[in-house]
């Protein structure tokens, strides 16, 4: 029997009691140790002490706001954090994004929605980054040989489309920002780079999508920018 101890933990850090406690009762059923914080002091002295496995971050704090507590977060930790927000606001989502957040989920969040986010926040922690290999289902990339492989057949891509499907390989799971991906692309996040990013990811999905016009695998967060699936959500 797994103990307390060995259990990855998660902590949350929301100032409402009601919200901690179904996801503590939601958390806990799937076997995680549950760590709680109601405001910004507590949740990043809760990070530094107890090392949590993932943060479950809310935006209204009462002392200091969600985003300025990722900004000092990342100033000296990694851990992956998932923002709780509730608004439905896309500049409020890639400006949690942007600020070094892994995922964001809306109130009211379905809750197997959300386990599905930090299953893959767990998975991208536990990566050590030394293969130069990485698979997500059907998909398949060699980042020394630069080889792409779907469903076992070689896929040509042009260098654009190699930088892109390496980039979302390297982040399979996560939400990327447009202006995230046209600064990894291109170098500059605010040229006119939107547009021909779409065109790019139209060509790519032609190559690794069965349907690309009912995209699945490279999927749109609308507004905000575009999330490779990985195989299990």
């Amino acid at each position: 029997m797994e103990t307390t101890r060995n259990k990855q933990k998660i902590l949350i850090i929301d100032d409402e009691p009601q919200i901690r406690r179904l996801l503590r009762i939601t958390l806990e059923a799937n076997q995680f140790r549950v760590l709680e914080a109601e405001n910004s002091h507590e949740g990043l002295l809760s990070v530094s002490m107890n090392q949590p496995d993932v943060v479950l971050l809310d935006l209204g704090l009462p002392d200091l706001d969600g985003l300025a507590t990722l900004r000092k977060l990342r100033e000296w930790s990694s851990v992956p954090v998932i923002v709780l927000t509730v608004q439905d606001d896309e500049a409020v989502k890639i400006g949690a994004l942007d600020n070094g957040a892994d995922d964001y989920v809306t109130k009211p969040f379905n809750t197997g929605e959300l386990l599905a986010r930090i299953r893959v926040a767990l998975r991208h922690a536990a990566k050590t980054g030394d293969s130069p290999v990485i698979v997500n289902g059907t998909l398949w990339i060699d980042l020394n040989a630069r080889i792409v492989k779907v469903k076992g057949e070689e896929v040509k891509l042009t260098a654009t489309e190699y930088s892109l499907f390496s980039l979302f390989m390297r982040n399979s799971g996560k939400v990327l920002t447009l202006s995230h991906i046209c600064r990894e692309i291109w170098g500059n996040p605010y040229a006119d780079n939107a547009q021909v990013l779409r065109v790019h990811i139209t060509q790519l999905r032609k190559k690794i999508e069965q349907n690309p016009s009912i995209p699945v695998i490279l999927i749109t967060e609308p507004a905000v920018g575009y999330r490779l699936r990985t195989e299990n959500t």
